[in-house]
């Protein structure tokens, strides 16, 4: 079944310029990104963020159920993201080889890197509770999302 999304990305961007504006700690910025971008997005059952520590993904700030707290990089979406350096946007994570199952109702999900310095520093995930929910719209409004967290992390 296919969702279309009608999230005004434009809209969540200057929302989410103007909630950032001065502030650099991380885990504030990704706290109020994660709630800020649950909101403007329809039909998802996961919103957060993973951080590279430790040579794996460590669970960061999110809003949704309990989630994964450990991911091996390279494993799951959220390792191929930071293995592959790329978006991912998977319509069918039970069709995703080696999906990690945190939540049994997520259904497809999308991943974006984040960098600091030129590194992968974490990830953009986002779950939801149907197949074939994001769209190349969803990656290219995420991507500037993240571009925005991107330029407050000094």
């Amino acid at each position: 079944m296919t969702q279309h999304s009608t999230t005004n990305y434009r809209a969540l961007q200057q929302q989410l310029k103007g909630l950032l504006e001065g502030e650099h700690d991380l885990i504030a910025i990704l706290s109020n990104a994660s709630a800020l971008i649950n909101d403007h997005l329809d039909n998802v059952n996961w919103v957060g963020f993973y951080l590279v520590k430790n040579e794996e993904l460590l669970l960061g700030p999110f809003q949704g159920h309990p989630a994964c707290v450990h991911i091996p990089l390279g494993k799951g979406v959220c390792g191929s993201a930071v293995s592959e350096g790329a978006v991912q946007l998977v319509d069918d994570v039970n069709a995703f080889p080696g999906h990690i199952a945190c939540d049994p109702n997520s259904q497809s999900e999308i991943v974006v890197p984040i960098r600091r310095g030129g590194s992968i520093i974490g990830v953009l995930d986002i779950d939801a509770p149907v197949t074939h929910r994001f769209t190349e719209t969803d990656a290219q409004g995420l991507k500037d999302v993240v571009t925005i967290i991107e330029d407050h992390l000094t």
